[in-house]
């Protein structure tokens, strides 16, 4: 009874704690620049992958002010993201002086680039950027591959 009574104590020591943190408004721009800064960080002590992660898209601040979005281009990514992302939203919470903030990720595999490989695909990319190219292959009758 006593271990419930404590617990029953140290849960709302908490819930106080939490209604005491800043929740300071902030804009888009500033979301931004805290973002980008802590890439740099990342970035320069060797945390390229967090860091690529979190440059891939700018993140976007939702209307409620305080949960971020990102989108990456696939479900890896997302898992790293997720499993890497908690001292990210401690600085952020940190330098907004926003505790209330949420970043939350989304797959979008059209994010993904699709990369041309064989001389068949260079060649339709070349094609979907300049129609004449067909043009060209077939006055000078060139093979493609």
């Amino acid at each position: 009874m006593k271990k419930k009574r404590e617990l029953a104590e140290s849960q709302k020591a908490v819930q106080k704690n939490q209604d005491d943190l800043p929740k300071e408004a902030f804009s888009e721009t500033d979301m931004l620049l805290t973002w980008n800064k802590f890439a740099q960080r990342l970035s320069d002590s060797g945390q390229k992958i967090m860091a690529t992660y979190m440059q891939i898209n700018d993140p976007v601040l939702e209307k409620d002010g305080f949960t971020i979005k990102l989108e990456l281009p696939n479900e890896g990514s997302k898992i790293d993201f997720d499993n890497g992302k908690h001292d990210l939203l401690g600085y952020m919470r940190g330098k907004l002086h926003n505790h209330d903030i949420v970043i939350e990720t989304h797959v979008n595999e059209t994010v993904s680039k699709k990369h041309a490989f064989t001389p068949l695909e260079k060649f339709e990319k070349l094609k979907e950027i300049n129609p004449l190219m067909e043009k060209l292959r077939q006055t000078f009758d060139l093979d493609i591959g």
